[in-house]
């Protein structure tokens, strides 16, 4: 919506899937390999000196990119936690905290109260603050860091009625109590955790509406009707083809597979067929014993240190009643369950943000 209300607008987003170009956008255009060379040779010393993280120096990177392009507003997308993560050193304009969920516990926390804690580090003095989910053990945690920072929490009131999932969109009437905000809103956002993204974008623009940005309704059509087109997002209920339905997403944690095997239960389909990896910063049988039992698995991995060995998730897998093979490289995994698939069948590859990303035709 801010790109499309004209505003030149940088999005810093992470992991990457194909390029590390991917990480830093200007009105949906990466930053360019040269421009990536360039920063380095200009920051070598810095960097010899500092010896930052590979995520703190493309933080930098991409401030710096930013800054040097005189963006109207960037989209800043926080690490890992949020209190000790780099990207926090800014003073936004709004400050965005999604639902939270099991994930990073090693270093985040066990409960969903500590977790909450980490991320109400990006709560700052005096700037408005948009939570898009209502959480019981979160939310006083939230209210306390709002409190000490003299500043408010503010709760989506959004109510969505007529809500329609098809293949490469989502569409919903939006109300305010009983009175209609938006009716027939587009968004080729897709998947049922959308619902609650959404909630926490049009509460955003609302708050940025207050602080001098003029997004109108046309704007707000326009800019979520083709997100995926004006930021090049990939791996989230990304479609790669039909007949048969092949879907990714990168959902990776307890809440995001909760949310993918949703939406695979709205999906039509005679026979699903699920390509399935993981990290193993992830305890497996929580995840596993979240997936569908009617589905034959091919248990893969991606070609990275982190990756669950293949064999050893499919033996978990195979513990609580999943049943299929095991075939290490993603892409013949997917292969082997398009050659047993007919053409009203649904074959979805996921667990792991690498695993997408190892996708030949991403």
């Amino acid at each position: 919506p801010l790109q499309c209300a004209g505003y030149k607008t940088g999005l810093y987003t992470s992991p990457h899937l194909k390029s590390f170009t991917e990480r830093i956008r200007i009105n949906g255009r990466e930053i360019s390999e040269p421009e990536v060379v360039a920063f380095v040779d200009q920051h070598i010393d810095a960097i010899k000196t500092i010896s930052p993280s590979f995520f703190e120096m493309t933080v930098a990177m991409a401030f710096d990119h930013f800054a040097n392009h005189r963006v109207d507003i960037a989209i800043i997308e926080v690490g890992l936690g949020g209190r000790l993560d780099s990207t926090n050193i800014i003073l936004p304009e709004v400050s965005v905290i999604t639902n939270i969920g099991y994930d990073h516990q090693a270093m985040l926390g066990d409960t969903l109260a500590q977790i909450a804690g980490e991320k109400a580090g990006i709560i700052k003095n005096r700037v408005p603050v948009v939570v898009s989910e209502y959480q019981e053990e979160t939310a006083p945690v939230f209210a306390a860091k709002a409190k000490a920072e003299d500043t408010a929490i503010i709760y989506p009131k959004y109510n969505f009625k007529n809500i329609r999932f098809s293949l490469d969109k989502l569409q919903l009437d939006v109300y305010k109590g009983d009175k209609v905000f938006l009716s027939d809103l587009h968004t080729d956002l897709q998947g049922n955790y959308q619902l609650k993204n959404l909630q926490g974008i049009l509460q955003t623009i609302e708050v940025l509406k207050k602080t001098g940005f003029n997004v109108g309704e046309e704007s707000i059509r326009s800019g979520l009707g083709k997100v995926k087109t004006l930021t090049g997002l990939k791996g989230r209920w990304q479609v790669l083809g039909t007949e048969p339905l092949i879907v990714c997403d990168t959902g990776h944690n307890e809440a995001g597979i909760a949310e993918v095997v949703a939406k695979i239960a709205t999906t039509t389909y005679t026979n699903l067929y699920i390509v399935f990896g993981m990290v193993n910063d992830k305890p497996p049988q929580k995840i596993l014993r979240l997936l569908p039992k009617n589905a034959i698995y091919y248990f893969c991995q991606a070609d990275i240190p982190r990756a669950i060995d293949a064999n050893i998730l499919a033996l978990e897998a195979h513990e609580i009643g999943l049943q299929g093979e095991v075939e290490p490289d993603v892409n013949i995994a997917l292969a082997k369950a398009l050659e047993k698939a007919g053409k009203d069948d649904f074959v979805f590859v996921g667990g792991s943000n690498f695993v997408v990303a190892a996708l030949n035709d991403l």
